[in-house]
């Protein structure tokens, strides 16, 4: 019994830290964006993207400079 007379005081100030660390967490803006760190996860801004060549365009172009160096 003389357990709870240090429990209940500890877990009324243990509550009032997390009560407070809510309030800032609010106010520093981390509940603002939901669904934009999830897309960002998602994207891969990292990695450069290369355009892609179309290689039958290339290979008749090339064949075609080919064809009129040998004329």
């Amino acid at each position: 019994m003389d357990v709870i007379y240090g429990l209940i005081p500890s877990m009324i100030f243990i509550g009032l830290v997390l009560v407070g660390l809510l309030f800032w967490s609010i106010k520093s803006g981390q509940f603002d964006d939901f669904e934009g760190e999830g897309h960002r996860i998602l994207m891969d801004e990292d990695v450069d993207v290369k355009p892609v060549v179309n290689k039958e365009k290339t290979t008749q172009s090339s064949a075609k400079e080919d064809n009129n160096k040998g004329e």
